[in-house]
């Protein structure tokens, strides 16, 4: 069976939102294009320039409603939208963005946690919890054995991937670490696993802890990785529905 690129997602305020997209250009040594772009730095988290571990920002694993964020970029504008807030249209580069955004995110992160002080923006290399430029690659079979192991069909939202592959064996992903893989002219290296948080207990839809996700492949299969990290070795443009080679 050939592996085809079935999805691709980004994410463009690290820990609030999702994108669908059917096609994207990569560039070498870089992210997804506007993944995770910027970033709601935490009270009392690092205020310096340049990457920083996820630990410092909000996200899903501290407020699993953030979950349940959907985003949308048109040009310079970034379109919210969850199941208890109204829609919500920011400009993140502008310095008037973070108090709406702040007021918009309180009602749905928990009030025991560090509020937001700060809308950053990330370095070249992008803010996901790799410290590189990362492109995060992840299997349908592995989403598919995980979800016959929970008896019910897992969101691929929860596991806030990049480049979503058809064709390969569960967790054939693992195997592929330290080859490239070529999706029409670009070429991604697979780098390391990727450790899962709780962030992917959280259901998409309602933003509830809802699924056991890391007691699962813990008890399934020794461990809590899902997917890989990749880095983009040569660009060029990718779509839904290409041909990947393992090369």
């Amino acid at each position: 069976m050939s592996v085809t690129l079935f999805q691709i997602w980004r994410h463009p305020i690290k820990g609030i939102g999702v994108e669908a997209l059917d096609t994207v250009g990569l560039k070498v040594d870089r992210p997804l294009p506007l993944d995770r772009a910027w970033a709601v730095l935490e009270e009392g988290g690092e205020a310096t320039e340049g990457w920083r571990p996820c630990r410092n920002f909000l996200r899903g694993a501290k407020g699993p409603a953030l979950m349940a964020v959907t985003a949308r970029v048109e040009e310079e504008m970034v379109h919210l939208s969850h199941p208890n807030r109204p829609d919500l249209a920011i400009n993140p580069d502008a310095a008037e963005a973070a108090l709406p955004l702040f007021d918009w995110l309180a009602p749905i992160y928990p009030k025991d946690r560090r509020p937001a002080a700060a809308l950053v923006k990330a370095p070249g290399i992008g803010l996901a919890d790799a410290n590189f430029a990362s492109v995060s690659i992840l299997n349908c079979a592995s989403l598919c054995a995980l979800s016959r192991k929970l008896g019910r069909n897992l969101d691929p939202r929860r596991f806030r991937g990049n480049l979503w592959l058809e064709g390969l064996a569960p967790w054939e992903e693992f195997d592929l670490v330290g080859k490239r893989l070529r999706i029409g002219v670009a070429e991604l290296e697979l780098v390391e696993p990727i450790s899962r948080c709780r962030a992917t207990e959280a259901s998409p839809e309602t933003g509830c802890r809802d699924t056991a996700t890391l007691q699962a492949l813990e008890d399934g299969w020794g461990h809590t990785r899902f997917g890989a990290y990749a880095m983009v070795r040569r660009g060029g443009k990718i779509g839904v529905g290409d041909r990947v080679l393992i090369v």
